[in-house]
């Protein structure tokens, strides 16, 4: 009996000590898993925390983020030595189409070798017809993209355009030549596409800068839609043709993916707009069928004038001078010399400091009561009086517009007269020479040699000063920075007749 008490005992506590294994196993069990679920818990928010970008860029500071991705950046090219920041646009990335003709090539030649660099550039002059010699008298003048050898190397590559008699041309004012200019882009298009980015139209009277123009075209996505000119300087062109129209005498540049898009539609377009009446307002016709608009650059000019520029390219925009166009219509930028010497003496200035060329800086002569405005590396004006820069901003009309109207508000623009009085007519002093000193450009300007102005003002008589000498140190990244004007100064000289100014970026808290 006892025994059996015994047993009872026994397995009554074997039974609970089971009961406690178990209980211990399942608290175990639930501690494991509880510890489990919160390290997936952590898990999750740190992949959302810390490996997401779109979350650190959301949650995160700018500064920190910005950080991050420097150091990402910094540490693959580390890694990656090889890989090189992409080109910035070069002149070799350029193709210029030149639209010409057999008569006209012949003397306007002179006007493209001022600014043609053979070993940069690349671009062909496209004519109606083979301009003809002994060695050439068998080639047809229908024959497309025919070749025909240059009379030297420092011009372009001279291409013939395709026949256009099947396109129909309407225009009773016009000339039909302008379809087969027109397609000058297509044509271009098919015989140089390798590595280009930009494609440039102009014509045989038009003289570029090609520095700033590459400085104009750096500042947009080549890969994109760009149409870049600017319009007439003459308003009725404007209303007659289009204030969306880049002119083509002035030049304009197209996007390589544009160009394509125009190369593939552009034949089907022309046959739509047979009452047209140039090659600059079909291109225009096929640019809007695209939804593509006129990126403006004032930089290029059309030069729809007649006369003496003079007054305008003393007071330029704040913008890079790319071109200008109508050499044969306005008169000699310098006097006294044919055209082509003028521009060969802009070349000086171009070679110092392309950027700064034409670039309008205001200052004043207090003792003298003199307003100095100096176009760099083009001329110098002395006008009596101190007068607001406001107005000296403006050109002064020695030009008429292309109707020869005689009307200041025929202009794209605001103007200033060019007064009779001769106390309110400036004094004009042009470029003579260029040079640099220790890097600083010196250019030296001479009175134009206008008659004297009789003036009963009690101002000092700026005809006594023969000579305007301007010290600049060139500024290449210029145009990198907001526009603005230089500021210039008036320097201390002993010389009567001879006037010393100092251009460069303003000082903080100058004004003119």
């Amino acid at each position: 009996m006892k025994n059996r008490q015994q047993d009872h005992v026994v397995t009554f506590i074997l039974a609970e000590t089971n009961n406690v294994r178990n209980n211990f196993r399942r608290i175990l069990l639930r501690i494991m898993i509880t510890f489990i679920f919160f390290f997936c818990l952590l898990y999750v928010l740190y992949s959302l925390i810390c490996l997401n970008p779109s979350f650190k860029s959301t949650h995160r500071p700018l500064n920190t983020f910005i950080r991050f991705n420097q150091q990402n950046q910094s540490n693959t090219i580390q890694k990656n030595p090889n890989i090189k920041p992409p080109e910035k646009t070069q002149l070799h990335h350029i193709v210029f189409g030149i639209g010409s003709s057999r008569a006209t090539w012949k003397y306007r030649k002179e006007y493209v070798k001022v600014w043609w660099n053979p070993n940069k550039m690349r671009g062909f002059v496209w004519l109606d017809k083979p301009i003809m010699s002994k060695n050439q008298s068998n080639m047809s003048s229908t024959s497309n993209y025919a070749n025909v050898i240059s009379t030297t190397s420092s011009l372009p590559q001279i291409m013939i355009s395709s026949d256009t008699s099947r396109f129909k041309y309407t225009n009773k004012k016009g000339n039909r030549s302008g379809i087969r200019i027109s397609r000058i882009l297509s044509e271009t298009i098919r015989t140089d596409s390798k590595n280009v980015r930009w494609f440039v139209m102009g014509d045989d009277d038009t003289f570029f800068v090609p520095e700033n123009l590459v400085r104009v075209l750096r500042k947009y996505d080549h890969n994109q839609f760009y149409y870049i000119g600017s319009v007439s300087e003459t308003h009725w062109q404007n209303h007659e043709f289009s204030y969306n129209m880049a002119y083509g005498g002035g030049g304009f540049a197209i996007s390589y993916p544009l160009a394509k898009a125009i190369e593939k539609i552009q034949d089907k377009c022309i046959q739509r707009y047979p009452y047209l009446y140039g090659s600059d307002d079909r291109m225009e016709a096929c640019m809007a069928e695209l939804g593509v608009p006129l990126t403006k650059e004032v930089g290029f000019h059309q030069f729809d004038l007649y006369g003496n520029v003079m007054g305008l390219l003393s007071a330029h925009p704040v913008a890079p001078l790319i071109s200008l166009h109508h050499l044969d219509k306005i008169q000699p930028i310098f006097p006294n010399v044919s055209r082509v010497k003028a521009l060969k003496r802009l070349n000086k200035p171009i070679n110092l400091d392309a950027a700064g060329l034409m670039q309008q800086s205001i200052c004043y002569d207090g003792p003298r009561k003199w307003t100095i405005s100096v176009s760099w590396g083009y001329s110098v004006q002395i006008n009596r009086g101190i007068l607001p820069a406001r107005e000296i901003e403006k050109p002064i009309t020695t030009f008429n517009d292309w109707y020869e109207t005689g009307d200041e508000n025929s202009f794209t623009f605001n103007t200033r007269p060019y007064h009779g009085n001769g106390c309110k007519r400036p004094f004009f002093y042009l470029l003579s020479d260029a040079y640099t000193t220790n890097h600083t450009t010196t250019s030296v300007y001479t009175y134009d040699g206008a008659p004297g102005r009789r003036c009963k003002w009690h101002t000092a008589d700026p005809s006594r000063i023969r000579h305007v000498e301007v010290y600049k140190k060139p500024d290449p990244n210029l145009w990198d920075k907001s526009p603005r004007r230089n500021c210039c100064r008036i320097l201390p000289t002993s010389k009567n007749d001879t006037l010393l100014v100092d251009v460069g970026e303003c000082r903080d808290g100058e004004t003119i």
